[in-house]
């Protein structure tokens, strides 16, 4: 395969109950069947709120099945909770094994490796990172393992958080630690990845999207699919809207293309959570 065409969404938050969501949402599948990539990703946050809304994954799972291409999926905050942080309080729905268990059941795995194009794909579970669960544990072992096995193919990386903000080195501040990566295991991550030749780091989680490089690897920030988050709850970081990412990976490198499928709505989660409660 000389190219391998990748369609990124994120932060679907999908629930019978927000119509707004599920409208964006199928105005997004409408996009795929037109495009009709080799592979769709859905970073994370496949739910509203999974872990005390059940049925909310059994919605999320029932309107990917129906798209049109193939999906692989990576559990967000809201499908399996938040991990701690140590300059954050602790998280008010933490991550457990019994909603990452809900998660498997789901949507069949939350890591995944595979190769295409001449690169070495990985999807990652960021959300247990930091908790001190088993499969943290586990993960990281498997990675190292995948990531041994590279072989000098490029890597592109997907999880549901970014990294960190600007570098890896960035503190960690109580009022935005839950965007990131947490710390300390932030830096063991870092010094992992450096061992291959990682060229993109795809994520979601903020509800912006935003695009650069530090160093020589390509951070890509997905927007949501479904809303947009007022400034009074969330500074400026990138562009709030609506909408999706297109790469097309070859051997010698890759393309990035931000898109919006046509009929996607800027819903702002004020007035949203405001229909919701009338």
């Amino acid at each position: 395969m000389s190219e391998f065409r990748l369609t990124q969404i994120s932060d679907t938050h999908l629930a019978r109950r927000h119509q707004k969501l599920t409208d964006n949402f199928h105005r997004v599948s409408e996009y795929l069947d037109a495009a009709r990539p080799d592979l769709v990703v859905n970073s994370g946050d496949l739910a509203w709120d999974a872990p005390t809304n059940p049925d909310d994954f059994a919605f999320a799972r029932e309107l990917h099945a129906a798209l049109p291409v193939t999906c692989r999926y990576l559990p967000g905050n809201h499908d399996i909770g938040d991990n701690p942080t140590e300059a954050g309080p602790a998280p008010a729905q933490p991550a457990t094994e019994r909603d990452r268990q809900a998660f498997l059941s789901c949507f069949g795995e939350d890591r995944w490796r595979f190769e295409a194009a001449g690169w070495c794909f990985i999807g990652l579970n960021s959300l247990i990172m930091n908790t001190g669960l088993a499969s943290e544990a586990e993960q990281f072992d498997w990675l190292a393992s995948q990531l041994a096995g590279a072989n000098g193919k490029p890597v592109a990386l997907f999880l549901h958080k970014p990294l960190y903000l600007n570098s890896p080195d960035d503190p960690e501040l109580a009022a935005t630690a839950i965007r990131y990566v947490p710390q300390p295991t932030r830096s063991r991550l870092v010094e992992l990845l450096g061992k291959v030749d990682l060229r993109l780091v795809a994520s979601g989680h903020v509800h912006q999207r935003r695009d650069f490089t530090y160093g020589r690897v390509r951070q890509v920030w997905a927007p949501s699919t479904g809303f947009v988050i007022p400034d009074r709850k969330q500074e400026v970081i990138g562009a709030k809207e609506v909408g999706l990412v297109e790469y097309r990976f070859q051997p010698d490198g890759f393309e990035v293309r931000h898109v919006r499928a046509q009929g996607q709505v800027d819903v702002d989660l004020d007035s949203l959570l405001g229909a919701a409660k009338s």
